[in-house]
């Protein structure tokens, strides 16, 4: 009995509180974001891994399973992943729920009202669903995140307060070193592979010169293909982006013969480890990506 006991301790002790919340996040970044906040106590469970389109992934049996047991959801919002609403409620009706694109503190992006973003539009209901691109807008995620934990987990309330203190202060230094480190950068110059990056852009102030498609799981027109090709070759556009692990054709329609240079980029981490580091590697690699195409 004695072994038993010992070895009951020695498991709690590697595997953390054994009271921990089943918390689960909906994208790697907001997983990134919670795994801040709960360092130490659980780690949370990820349900749309890295490279799958959020918009569109269809629910495996095992996230079923993982929803069904959660107390905790902590979710962009259906603006993003709109086939994760219906499983929500018949899978994890008395889980705390945090929405976040419903958390107050911040204002969403509305959309370009023009005929290059009415898809994107009708997909997120008028505004983009992107926010996790501006570090600011994390900050205020982080609160509520924080306070959500809290509530529903009082006794660790003092380690999600300590823990979202920690993530408040890195993502202002996040914010700061890349500010520093886009300043200065002509903006309009760059394609973005699919209209994503606006927060990213209005925070940093260095604007794209559009997109090739509204969104990832859509092709992009042949007007507005030879639209963003004659602007290459003027050289007004200097750099086009593909994502990242995608098919670089469109990339490659848009600059062969021209002088515009080619990049990847994603908004969710697709090669990328989940974990505590995620959120800070993903703005980064945005950031450097930038700098590099543009600067070249």
């Amino acid at each position: 009995m004695r072994h038993i006991f010992t070895t009951m301790l020695i498991l709690t002790a590697t595997t953390g509180h054994a009271d921990a919340p089943r918390v689960v996040a909906d994208i790697a970044p907001i997983h990134s974001l919670v795994a801040q906040v709960m360092e130490g106590v659980g780690q949370p469970d990820l349900i749309v891994p890295p490279g799958a389109d959020a918009h569109h992934m269809a629910l495996r049996p095992s996230d079923a399973v993982t929803l069904s047991q959660a107390d905790v959801v902590i979710w962009v919002g259906a603006e993003l992943t709109p086939w994760l609403t219906d499983p929500l409620a018949t899978l994890a009706p008395a889980a705390a729920t945090l929405t976040l694109l419903g958390a107050p503190g911040w204002t969403p992006r509305a959309l370009p009202e023009e005929a290059g973003h009415a898809t994107e539009a009708a997909h997120h209901h008028d505004f983009d669903p992107h926010a996790w691109l501006d570090p600011e807008i994390a900050m205020v995620w982080v609160g509520a995140i924080r306070d959500t934990l809290s509530t529903t987990d009082p006794d660790h309330a003092t380690a999600y307060a300590a823990n979202a203190d920690r993530a408040l202060r890195g993502l202002t230094a996040l914010r700061k070193t890349i500010a520093a480190d886009l300043a200065g950068l002509p903006g309009g110059t760059w394609i973005a592979p699919h209209a994503a990056f606006g927060y990213f852009e209005n925070r940093f102030d260095l604007p794209s010169g559009g997109a090739i498609s509204d969104s990832e799981a859509e092709d992009p027109g042949p007007a507005h293909l030879s639209d963003l090709r004659h602007r290459a070759e003027a050289g007004e556009v200097t750099c086009v982006l593909s994502e990242t692990n995608a098919p670089t054709r469109y990339a490659d329609l848009l600059t062969d013969g021209t002088a515009a240079r080619q990049g990847t980029i994603d908004d969710t981490g697709v090669t990328l480890t989940p974990g505590v580091t995620l959120y800070a590697d993903l703005l980064t690699g945005i950031a450097a990506t930038l700098k590099g195409c543009i600067e070249n």
